[in-house]
């Protein structure tokens, strides 16, 4: 689960980076439309990520409230306040993923980074059979991912936790030398 919610801020914190830095501008007369663009955005269906990620979002708070309220009397005050920050966070994430928001953004992310050569051939994949494949199969395939790097993280982030209560313990047991 914090997996999870460490992939999805790395994927919201790597928009940000990428519209934020400078990358190596094609020369002006290969600079893609803005029309091309979005063609591209469409035929890729690159709003469904945003509305993905949305859908991840709520899930995955959902799971962290019950998994910290686990085994616990809730006192309805409590419970409203918990409801009342959920939604609130959930509006906040929704303006942040705003497709109408997104757009532009990757509009300048695009014309930074690609020719219209390019442009124009991704929107020529996406049309096809394959490109059709790759979107509707690669959620799945990141979603599937994700759940085996969890796999793969879990016994190292044990290990670290141990690590973490370990150095704890040593300064403990070196502040109470020092002190005694």
């Amino acid at each position: 689960m914090v997996m999870r919610l460490v992939v999805i801020l790395t994927f919201c914190a790597f928009l940000v980076h990428a519209a934020e830095t400078p990358s190596p501008t094609p020369s002006p007369s290969a600079t893609p439309t803005e029309a091309s663009i979005k063609q591209l955005l469409e035929v890729a269906q690159s709003h469904k990520l945003a509305d993905s990620v949305m859908l991840q979002m709520e899930t995955l708070m959902q799971q962290t409230i019950a998994q910290a309220t686990k085994g616990q009397t809730i006192s309805t005050k409590i419970q409203k306040d918990i409801d009342k920050r959920r939604e609130q966070l959930v509006v906040m994430m929704k303006d942040l993923l705003d497709w109408k928001k997104l757009e532009p953004m990757y509009v300048r992310i695009y014309q930074k980074t690609f020719t219209q050569q390019e442009v124009d051939g991704m929107i020529a994949f996406y049309k096809t059979p394959a490109g059709q494949a790759v979107i509707a199969k690669m959620p799945i395939a990141m979603q599937t991912t994700i759940d085996e790097m969890q796999g793969l993280m879990g016994p190292a982030m044990q290990k670290l936790q141990q690590m973490q209560q370990d150095i704890l313990a040593a300064l403990k047991a070196e502040n109470k030398n020092k002190g005694g």
